[in-house]
């Protein structure tokens, strides 16, 4: 019964998401020529906004829980279990003081209104998965940016998305070079709940009523035995995650 109750939901929601994606790419190019870097930033800050408000038509809510003072004068390596693409808009809003940066598939640099602009001119780093060797060194020039710009590098270590919200086991690598290239970075670990469920069934219909949380673990300082640390990082995320326990 909800899946059936959930297509003219989706329907709406998708005029409205995609609406949202046409009406800011003008404006998000046009902000980037008048303003630059500031003004493609805030122009993306409120289209993520605008993005999450489309999936209360869902019935989703979203909780984000922050109980840390993370500096805003240090660069971040947020570290964060994958659910669905609906993880990125309350990431981008609510930790838009730390400008965060992404490590995205190349595909998604091209084709999408707002998305690909944003991807391609605002720092993201986007990577060929085919090519192993590109996609480490692209990784490698974000963790130089942001610890040059004190700014937040996002990383999906579990390398895609769960489609249960069990997480997956961390592929390590490009995480390991984030954290070389950014040494003086603080690793802030998330675990994120129930966005999966957004897309229960798949790209269409969507999934109605999930209530989307996140909660912010206690920062950890990039320090000690590369292996040891991402082991700690990865306990701290998957502790977090109810599916998990």
């Amino acid at each position: 019964m909800q899946k059936l109750l959930s297509y003219p939901f989706s329907i709406l929601f998708f005029f409205a998401f995609t609406g949202s994606l046409l009406l800011f790419h003008p404006l998000i190019w046009l902000s980037h020529q008048l303003f630059g870097y500031e003004g493609i930033k805030r122009a993306i800050s409120v289209l993520n906004l605008t993005l999450m408000r489309t999936t209360n038509l869902l019935g989703t809510t979203y909780r984000f829980t922050n109980n840390h003072n993370i500096p805003l004068d240090k660069p971040l390596i947020i570290v964060t279990n994958h659910q669905s693409m609906y993880d990125i808009p309350p990431i981008i809003w609510y930790m838009r003081k730390h400008h965060p940066k992404f490590v995205s598939k190349k595909e998604l640099g091209s084709g999408i209104p707002s998305v690909s602009y944003n991807l391609r001119h605002g720092g993201a780093a986007l990577i060929d998965r085919k090519d192993g060797k590109s996609a480490i060194i692209e990784i490698g020039r974000l963790g130089s940016y942001v610890e040059e710009h004190n700014r937040a590098a996002v990383i999906f270590p579990e390398g895609t998305r769960s489609r249960d919200g069990h997480p997956k086991p961390f592929k390590p690598t490009g995480l390991k070079m984030l954290l070389k290239k950014a040494p003086s970075a603080l690793i802030v670990p998330i675990s994120i709940n129930n966005s999966w469920k957004l897309v229960r069934y798949g790209t269409f219909p969507m999934g109605l009523g999930a209530k989307v949380s996140f909660d912010v673990h206690q920062p950890i300082e990039n320090k000690g035995n590369i292996d040891e640390l991402i082991t700690q990082i990865e306990t701290a995320v998957t502790s977090g995650i109810s599916s998990f326990k």
